[in-house]
This record gives C-alpha cells, structure tokens and sequence, in this order.
C-alpha cells in the first residue's frame, strides 16, 4: 500500500473518510462536533435569547467568538481577558466577542461553561446598556 494510505506506524487510516449516504426516510448522520463547534452553539444560545430581550435598546451589535485575544507585547496584568467589547461609532455596529479558549480553561464542566458564558455576555451587554448585571438576566450570578 502506498505510504499516503498508511501513517509513520504503518496503520491505515482509521474511521471511514466520509459518511454513508442518507437512507430515505432518515435522518442524515452527522460526523462527531468539534469543540469548537459545542461552543458556538452554546454561545449563540445565549446571545439570541439576550439580544432579542434587549434589542430595542441595543441596537445593532455584532456577536464573534475568536480562539484567543491578542494581547499587546506589554501586557502585564495577570489574567487573559474573556472578552473583548467595542461600541459602534457612525454606521459600525457594536462589537462583542467571546473568546473561547480563555473561557473553557477555567470550566471543569459543561454547566460551568454554559454560566461562564452567560456571565461573560451578560456583564458586557450590562455595560453597553449602563444597567445592573442582575437586571440583564435574572440567572446572573456575581460569584
């Protein structure tokens, strides 16, 4: 077998490289989510039900999960920020970004990343609209 086929170990590869074809009347399967993927379907939960909640005050705001933050040469606070929020000026929309390898190495579980997230956005959205955190969201918790 060519070594295209085969890893350094010899092996082939393993799992089939694409999906079965969709059987009528079923459901197509889908290939295992990446972490990724978890994540933004996680964010985009809470950020539809908060945006629609709070859209007649907000505005047009821009939502965006990237990896990490770029952080300047000389940063020196101690922590990695979680977020990165930045007001419309003109015709640009308010932009709020998550980001997520920050937020899910300080989560042991999915509960405790789905409240990081929650906090996370909630507490921006509070200080793009000048209002208490807690009158945001009543699942808010300051812990």
């Amino acid at each position: 077998m060519s070594s295209l086929r085969r890893d350094r170990r010899g092996r082939g590869m393993r799992g089939p490289a694409i999906l079965p074809p969709v059987q009528p009347g079923r459901r197509p399967l889908r290939g295992r989510r990446s972490g990724r993927e978890r994540f933004d379907d996680l964010a985009l939960g809470i950020v539809t039900e908060l945006d629609g909640r709070w859209q007649h005050r907000l505005g047009l705001v821009e939502y965006a999960v990237e990896d990490t933050p770029l952080v300047p040469d000389d940063w020196d606070v101690p922590t990695v920020p979680l977020s990165s929020l930045v007001r419309g000026t003109g015709a640009r929309p308010t932009r709020l970004v998550l980001f997520r390898r920050p937020i899910e190495l300080r989560c042991e579980t999915r509960e405790d990343l789905e409240a990081l997230v929650l906090t996370v956005v909630v507490e921006q959205l509070a200080e793009l609209l000048g209002i208490d955190a807690e009158d945001v969201d009543p699942r808010y918790s300051a812990e």
